[in-house]
């Protein structure tokens, strides 16, 4: 089998494709992509270079989680905060005990790498991670390596027939 290049998507079972949508473009600043007559079988966003896609299910399940990387660790709380969204060190919500000095009941800090993270839930329980990690990225020689997110605009070709003028 050859190397995997990226994840192309995550697909998650919903059950209001409008309040999803808006949903993800507040808190995830997701931006809505427009494939012509896929959108009738499904709402399907961009999260930085990622996609998400959301299927409509009469009874969504939950199961597992998913984490996005955030650019700002206190411009996140803060939105989510502006938002009322509420926010936790553990998936389910709950709170034991902190593992480091720097954990919170809404937020926890890895000892390893300094990451931050918390989880939240979508409108149909989909749990959450966000992540930040303020070491940043490092490469195979110990490298510092930065990320290019030039993903605005960006979109798998398709047919002409399918694209929608922009």
């Amino acid at each position: 089998m050859a190397g995997i290049k990226l994840i192309h998507h995550v697909n998650v079972p919903i059950s209001d494709r409008e309040r999803t949508r808006e949903w993800y473009e507040k808190v995830l600043c997701a931006e809505y992509l427009d494939r012509g007559p896929i959108r009738d079988r499904q709402l399907q966003v961009r999260i930085a270079t990622g996609e998400m896609h959301f299927t409509d299910s009469a009874n969504p399940s939950q199961g597992g989680h998913f984490a996005v990387e955030v650019d700002d660790w206190d411009e996140t709380i803060a939105n989510l905060d502006s938002l009322s969204v509420p926010y936790s060190r553990s998936p389910g919500g709950e709170v034991g005990p902190a593992r480091t000095p720097e954990d919170t009941p809404y937020t926890g800090r890895r000892e390893d790498n300094g990451e931050h993270y918390t989880y939240i839930r979508d409108p149909d329980g989909n749990v959450i991670e966000l992540v930040y990690h303020p070491m940043g990225l490092e490469d195979g020689q110990g490298q510092h390596v930065e990320l290019v997110d030039n993903s605005k605009g960006l979109r798998w070709k398709q047919h002409s027939a399918y694209v929608t003028p922009g």
